[in-house]
């Protein structure tokens, strides 16, 4: 992270402690006593979403394309997403607990984007074609939407926990509708699905066409570590949707298989770029720095 340049450096570290800020709050209004901070929240997740916004600007203005040439670059898109519809649903939910678990689930993956943040390199030149740029959003926003399926879920397991307890006092006005919380889950669940296909289809027919420029053979790249942990997490989404539809799970099983989804996604997309050697990466941060600065000119 340290290595970035010292403005991306500073925005970074600006969007954190706007987080840490809201996670503060977040933190204060489920406090028995505490009050509802919606709008402390609101601001100041909207001035993250900005700054993270020019983040990604002066990336694109730094490679001169589209900045979803890496992970990070994803990540940073990735919590733009979640955090703009974190503000949509805000209009609509206002129960503290919702806005309170969003806000955590959000710092956990600026904080995870932190851990793999690096400078900008000049992007492969698959990152510049439709179907990787069509690829890299489906799969940006299928992830939004399992980390909004995730947060309902967190909250829908909360709520059932105090209604089995009779504690009914602390769920009116304070959690969601069950109801509600369950519908939300299995829509966010059928929209990451649909959007995780688009996206794992439009990759697989990428390689395929672009076999001359892959620095593999194209078995070996759809092996790769990364996409074979998509692959298994697009299969948990299909399996968990086909037993709801055969009635074989609901309500808590479908709110614990979502966090469970949600946990395997996120070592997919982080831990098998730490831990394992992934060849998905559309940017070439190991090149020279003289290479580098021409390939970036062009």
């Amino acid at each position: 992270m340290f290595d970035l340049p010292v403005s991306e450096l500073i925005i970074l570290m600006g969007v954190v402690v706007l987080y840490l800020a809201a996670s503060v709050f977040a933190l204060l209004q489920i406090r028995p006593e505490g009050l509802n901070y919606h709008s402390p929240l609101v601001h100041l997740i909207a001035l993250a979403v900005v700054l993270e916004i020019v983040l990604l600007i002066l990336r694109g203005t730094a490679i001169r394309k589209i900045p979803l040439t890496d992970l990070f670059e994803s990540m940073v898109m990735l919590t733009v997403v979640f955090g703009i519809i974190y503000l949509i649903l805000g209009l609509f939910i206002r129960q503290v607990w919702f806005s309170s678990v969003m806000t955590w689930v959000i710092l956990i993956l600026v904080l995870l984007t932190c851990t793999i943040a690096r400078p900008a390199g000049p992007p492969h030149e698959l990152a510049t074609l439709p179907w990787a740029i069509a690829h890299g959003m489906c799969m940006i926003l299928g992830a939004a939407m399992i980390l909004i399926a995730t947060a309902t879920a967190v909250v829908y397991l909360l709520g059932c926990r105090r209604l089995k307890h009779k504690d009914v006092c602390k769920v009116i006005g304070v959690v969601p509708n069950i109801q509600k919380l369950e519908r939300i889950n299995l829509f966010t669940l059928r929209a990451a699905f649909v959007l995780v296909t688009l996206g794992i289809g439009s990759g697989i027919w990428g390689v395929w066409r672009a076999q001359e420029t892959l620095e593999s053979e194209p078995l070996k790249w759809l092996f790769d570590s990364k996409i074979l942990g998509v692959l298994i997490t697009w299969l948990i989404l299909a399996l968990v949707l086909l037993a709801c539809r055969l009635r074989l799970i609901r309500g808590k099983r479908i709110a614990q298989t979502t966090i469970a989804a949600f946990i395997w996604i996120i070592f997919s997309l982080v831990g098998a770029t730490i831990l394992c050697k992934t060849k998905h990466d559309f940017s070439r941060p190991d090149l020279p720095k003289k290479t580098q600065s021409v390939e970036m000119q062009k």
